[in-house]
């Protein structure tokens, strides 16, 4: 699977870290976060280090639908009854902010990265949920309304519209950006310790250091894999459709998101939370309805993406934890990772910098509220139930009994093991549990990975781990 970005746009390697260094700054992650802020800092004159486990944006950046925008589903009606109207005008202004950062840094540098300035909508039939949230996010200083006639790719919809938000092409965008920065590729971070990070061939010693890596691999202190789960999307890049004008998703469980780049529908849905995929069949869904809408169009590319979802549905940025002020993070995006990213590159500029930002405080990874509460209670039965299951629960087949082409968890001379079976018969066996905290692996037909429906590791058929909090690879059987 290979995205429409980057399909259309390479980004020069570079060397993997040899020798110790010395830093002020260590940013531990090459997305667009961790460019972002590594960008920030070294503009307000801090000596900046990124240090990236695989290439510059082969992470999420790269499998984005890559919307610069502050409507994120329909969320500030909710804000201002779980946070306050101050926190929720945080939220509200710190995106806005964003978006306008963007267009300011694209104009500074100059780069030619499709950046357009659009309309985003949430489409529904349920008129009254829409207006209320449009008023709501008008209250905080948005630019919301609510349209009974929304023109969507293939008919109308009551909407609500925010203007004023934006749309890019997010390699295009971090690739000149990257080049100004000192970026190590191919150098994991295995361990932190104070202020000293071990890569495979050396050490960093750093003043700060940030956490932009997607989902914070340290477990101690954090606690960020009790207050998370990650889900998984999925994206069609459709020719020979409709091309509407604006950003659309749909509210509800089925609904679909549409948004054009340059000749492409890039058609999205059929999201879950990762790990729980045993049934498979998300793109043919996506296929099967695309066609229904669009019956002459004809597929370029189609990829997926993931995402982290914070307990209480806000981002955690800013001090990783109470007892490490010199330790940073930015992580559960939730889906918005685009804005979410130049968030975090504002916020945490101004915390190393000595710079209060105003809109920092809802974003603050130490709070604690009552959603927060059931969100990690959740998250905690989850993991319990998922562990026991690996425990207790029987194998449902024996490798032999295994289709050609199929994954599962299988009983092999007793034992209980995940196993995929190529069309030639060749097994590929590993152990189902998972190196990040023992939970059961679940086999992704879609993708052909073992995913971690505790915490959101993900494992190629081999055993290799392409998706972290997981640092290592499944033992081999």
């Amino acid at each position: 699977m290979e995205s429409i970005w980057t399909k259309t746009c390479s980004i020069p390697k570079r060397e993997p870290l040899q020798k110790d260094i010395k830093t002020e700054v260590a940013v531990i992650g090459a997305g667009m976060a961790g460019i972002l802020i590594a960008y920030q800092l070294q503009k307000a004159g801090k000596q900046v280090v990124v240090l990236e486990a695989d290439r510059i944006a082969s992470g999420q950046t790269k499998n984005t639908t890559a919307k610069i925008t502050s409507q994120h589903d329909l969320i500030y009606a909710n804000l201002i009854q779980s946070q306050g109207e101050e926190k929720a005008r945080q939220y509200a202004m710190a995106n806005e902010t964003a978006i306008a950062e963007y267009r300011r840094i694209i104009e500074e540098e100059k780069i030619p990265c499709d950046f357009k300035e659009t309309s985003a909508y949430v489409y529904s039939q349920n008129k009254e949920k829409l207006m209320q949230e449009a008023e709501a996010a008008a209250s905080l200083g948005i630019q919301a309304s609510f349209i009974s006639h929304a023109a969507l790719p293939y008919g109308n919809s009551p909407a609500l519209r925010f203007d004023g938000q934006a749309q890019f092409h997010p390699l295009k965008f971090i690739k000149p950006l990257a080049e100004q920065l000192e970026v190590y590729e191919k150098t994991p971070v295995r361990t932190v310790d104070e202020h000293t990070l071990h890569t495979p061939k050396a050490v960093v010693t750093a003043e700060h250091i940030v956490f932009a890596t997607h989902y914070p691999f340290v477990n101690f202190p954090g606690l960020y894999f009790a207050r998370m789960h990650q889900e998984r999307s999925y994206v069609l890049a459709l020719e020979n459709t409709p091309l509407v004008e604006g950003m659309f998703i749909g509210d509800g469980e089925n609904a679909y998101s549409f948004r054009i780049y340059d000749k492409y529908l890039l058609f999205g849905g059929k999201g879950h939370r990762t790990g729980e995929n045993r049934q498979g069949g998300k793109y043919d869904t996506l296929r099967k309805k695309a066609k229904e809408l669009f019956p002459h169009s004809l597929e370029a590319a189609h990829w997926s993406a993931q995402d982290c979802i914070p307990a209480d549905g806000i981002p955690y940025i800013g001090q990783y934890a109470s007892g490490k002020p010199y330790w940073y993070v930015a992580t559960g995006f939730q889906k918005w990772g685009m804005t979410t990213s130049m968030v975090s590159a504002m916020i945490i500029r101004g915390m190393i910098c000595g710079k209060e930002n105003p809109n920092a405080t809802v974003f603050d990874p130490q709070r604690f509220s009552a959603e927060a509460a059931e969100g990690i209670a959740c998250e905690g039965r989850k993991a319990v139930k998922t562990f026991a299951k690996r425990l207790f629960k029987l194998p449902e087949a024996t490798a032999k009994e295994l289709p050609l082409g199929h994954g599962g968890i299988v009983d092999l001379d007793g034992d209980k093991i995940g196993v995929y079976k190529e069309e030639d018969g060749t097994l590929h066996l590993v152990d189902i549990r998972c190196p990040h905290l023992g939970c059961q692996l679940e086999w992704n037909p879609d993708e052909k990975s073992w995913d971690c429906p505790c915490h959101g590791s993900r494992f190629d058929f081999h055993g290799r781990c392409i998706t972290n909090p997981a640092q290592d690879d499944i033992t081999i059987k």
